[in-house]
């Protein structure tokens, strides 16, 4: 079967492609129903910032190949089965998936590399299941406890959902670090104590609002490398700090002198294609799932989502998330047959 995939094909380059779609028996076909572009690693593919050597996600069955260019790219699409492979049970024919799958108009996947959507959730909250997934795995990385102080740098679609989740704990104060108004308007909304601007504090207010004793858990989810320092600066003894961000080809050189060495001060990456090793025996994949879509009902993710636009107009989806990023959050492909059954969606903004 053929249908359109999107292909970056080189700095600030993204077209449409025909491409032959198979599968084999084991398999289902899959129309594309919506898809959400990453506003953190897409944007780094589309800028040229992410090492082309690098494979593109061995987790990941639908990722092939490396980040050099041409590649196919992207990992959250919402669909309708309607085909199964002769070995695969009928009762997947006609339901609504999910799939960490590249944006393209129809796709093949194994039954087990699919989440079907549960009742009761749409579409465009299905296709947020990786945001909420990825918010998720920093929280279990982050373990925070009872009454901490925690700062969040960064207030994107992935923070956001962080601050959500972390906002549920009896925390001490939980402050968000993002330059951008509308940003920290909606951390406030979603639990956050204090939301402030870098750029609009003095060392000595910055100081106050960390305290004396400084963070006890910080989260680097900006994507930019100088918020490193930022939580560096602020963070306290034996403070632990959660790097969700990637930074593609951009060099963090953190300021590891100062009080870093003597305050203990403990740097972990969080990457959600694996959990970290003391968690596995009791964090199971399914379980992992099981929660992920509790908290999936539980967050209002449709409040994050800003533009909607036609798969044929991916191009311009790319622009707008480069050139705008103030006002694009969350970026959603609409595909034909959602895109005429809700056209009034088509190319809109939303500011909740």
């Amino acid at each position: 079967m053929a249908g359109d995939s999107l292909y970056f094909t080189g700095p600030e380059a993204v077209e449409l492609r025909e491409r032959s779609v198979e599968y084999s028996a084991e398999e289902v076909l899959i129309e594309t129903r919506v898809s959400a572009i990453s506003p953190g690693t897409e944007l780094l593919i589309y800028r040229g910032e992410a090492p082309g050597d690098l494979p593109a996600d061995k987790t990941l069955d639908a990722l092939d190949g490396d980040l050099s260019y041409p590649l196919r790219y992207g990992y959250a699409a919402v669909g309708d089965v309607i085909e199964t492979g002769s070995a695969v049970d009928t009762s997947w024919l006609g339901r609504t998936v999910f799939a960490f799958n590249p944006h393209e108009t129809v796709f093949s996947a194994t039954p087990s590399a699919l989440v079907p959507v549960p009742d009761g959730t749409g579409p465009e909250e299905m296709v947020m299941y990786p945001t909420v997934e990825t918010a998720t795995t920093l929280v279990l990385d982050g373990a925070p406890r009872i009454g901490e102080r925690v700062v969040v740098f960064g207030a994107g679609a992935i923070g956001l959902c962080t601050i959500g989740l972390l906002a549920s704990f009896p925390l001490s104060e939980l402050v968000v670090v993002d330059p951008l108004a509308g940003r920290r308007k909606r951390a406030r909304q979603l639990g956050a104590d204090t939301a402030i601007a870098p750029n609009e504090y003095t060392e000595t207010r910055w100081n106050d609002a960390a305290g004396p004793e400084g963070f006890d858990l910080l989260y680097e989810l900006s994507g930019a490398p100088s918020a490193l320092d930022d939580a560096l600066a602020v963070s306290g003894y034996d403070s632990r700090i959660v790097v969700g961000s990637w930074y593609g080809t951009k060099s963090p050189t953190p300021d590891l002198g100062g009080d870093f060495h003597r305050d203990r001060v403990s740097i972990e990456s969080s990457q959600v294609s694996t959990i970290a090793p003391e968690l596995r025996g009791r964090w199971s994949f399914d379980r992992r799932t099981e929660v992920t879509l509790e908290n999936l009902a539980s967050l209002p993710v449709d409040s994050l989502v800003t533009h909607r636009i036609p798969f044929e107009d991916a191009p311009s989806a790319y622009r707008r998330l480069d050139n705008h990023s103030e006002n694009a959050l969350q970026i959603l492909l609409t595909y034909p047959a959602e895109t005429q059954t809700h056209a009034q969606h088509t190319d809109t903004e939303t500011d909740r």
